[in-house]
């Protein structure tokens, strides 16, 4: 084991108690800046986020009372262009999350070479106990506070959990209000009728999509007849198993909020998402075996993506994981003890900084094409995303036999040396 490794196990063995994903964030930093050997100067320029805004804001609910909420936006890093990152609705949010979010953003926009930084935004709220009116009378209000820190040059959000096209909607007319200009480029991941991209909802899971054929050549497995369990049947994971089985693997496990379905046969993922959308969970489709998300991470499989939320892989359950491949969809789904775990396993982990790049991709294409005053066809974006991601795989597989490190590793190796060159260049301001 390299040193680096021993010193991250140990760390993640305190962390593992109160798992937060800032304090991890900052641990997978240090171990790949360890290895670059990184100046201590540019490390504690990189390290912290720039801006930290939260707001505390009241909304007058469907009853007429008026409840307050919190809101946070983080700007981790601006040196190679403007900051990007989603904001979610979730009763978990906090300042720390976010944080974590926003540098994962940084290192995410890198190693795919997107010219963005890092940063993400959130709500503390439950959006599944509010109704429409209630959520766009928030999403305008939060937005609206948050407005001066945001722009198409300045700060660019995107979905994230719980949020969609028509939030993304609510948010750009919010500006436009507010600044008397209708800037499609102020938000991305927008309906394709108000400068929203073709194959953007897609993209996310799509990126996954290519990554796994990319691991899976590389160590050796067919797809055709592989077998894959999702975790998490949002927008990621559902796009990602629905591809996957197109690509003619078995999708024999899939969770959602409210637990997991399990069919050694295969799970027609097509009319899941159909069946989900009626019902609003996976769970009682064809009354097929209901086990819990423990249980469904335990799956003996070829392939586990997990697209839920973070630390679900920790040191306690990943010994018991007997995927030949994780690829992970989700942000931060695997903590540094259960990554020690699965390295000596021999299981190959693809990064959230890598896997799930694909939405912040398709998200610099439709603000480009908003800038440009441009379209391109669905089939010209998916093919640029394809491009660009297995290219991104290829460079981060590269370091990873160079540095005789993990791909975790490895793609924050790609993703911190290109930051800390612009970081470089630009110098120290004043």
């Amino acid at each position: 084991m390299l040193k680096e490794d021993k010193k991250m196990e140990t760390q993640g063995k305190d962390i593992e108690k109160r798992i937060n994903s800032y304090e991890v964030a900052k641990m997978q930093f240090t171990k790949a800046a360890d290895i670059l050997e990184l100046d201590k100067d540019i490390r504690t320029l990189l390290i912290a986020p720039k801006t930290e805004l939260r707001v505390n804001f009241p909304v007058r609910m469907d009853d007429g009372s008026i409840k307050r909420f919190v809101g946070y936006r983080v700007q981790h890093n601006n040196a190679r262009g403007p900051y990007k990152g989603g904001i979610r609705y979730h009763p978990d949010v906090d300042l720390d999350e976010v944080r974590a979010l926003a540098s994962w953003m940084t290192w995410k926009c890198a190693v795919v070479d997107v010219p963005y930084g890092g940063a993400k935004g959130g709500v503390l709220c439950n959006p599944m106990e509010m109704s429409k009116r209630e959520l766009e009378r928030m999403t305008r209000r939060f937005f609206s506070d948050i407005s001066p820190i945001m722009g198409p040059k300045k700060d660019i959000p995107a979905p994230d959990v719980n949020t969609n096209a028509q939030i993304m909607a609510w948010m750009y007319d919010t500006y436009s209000m507010h600044y008397g200009e209708g800037t499609f480029a102020v938000v991305t991941g927008k309906p394709v009728v108000l400068g929203g991209s073709l194959g953007r909802a897609e993209a996310t899971g799509r990126g996954c999509m290519f990554i796994t054929e990319e691991a899976a050549k590389e160590e050796n497995i067919k797809l055709e007849g592989a077998t894959v369990v999702v975790q998490g049947y949002g927008n990621v994971g559902s796009v990602a198993a629905m591809l996957l089985e197109e690509k003619g693997c078995k999708i024999i496990g899939v969770g959602d909020w409210k637990g997991g379905i399990y069919n050694a046969d295969g799970i027609d993922t097509k009319e899941l998402i159909e069946y989900a959308k009626k019902t609003g969970s996976i769970v009682g489709y064809k009354n097929l075996k209901i086990i819990s998300n423990k249980e469904l991470l335990e799956l003996e499989c070829d392939i586990l993506v997990p697209a839920a939320l973070e630390n679900q892989i920790r040191g306690r359950n990943a010994g018991n994981i007997k995927a030949k491949i994780i690829v992970e969809g989700a942000n931060g789904p695997t903590t540094p003890k259960a990554d020690g775990i699965l390295n000596k396993k021999g299981i190959k982990v693809i990064p959230d900084i890598l896997a799930n790049a694909g939405g912040v991709f398709v998200s610099y294409l439709e603000w480009v094409q908003n800038i440009g005053g441009i379209s391109w066809s669905e089939k010209e974006v998916n093919d640029r995303l394809e491009k660009r991601m297995k290219e991104s795989y290829k460079l981060v597989s590269d370091t990873a036999k160079k540095y005789k490190t993990d791909m975790r590793t490895a793609a924050y190796i790609v993703a911190i040396d290109k930051v800390a060159e612009a970081t470089k260049l630009r110098s120290l301001y004043p």
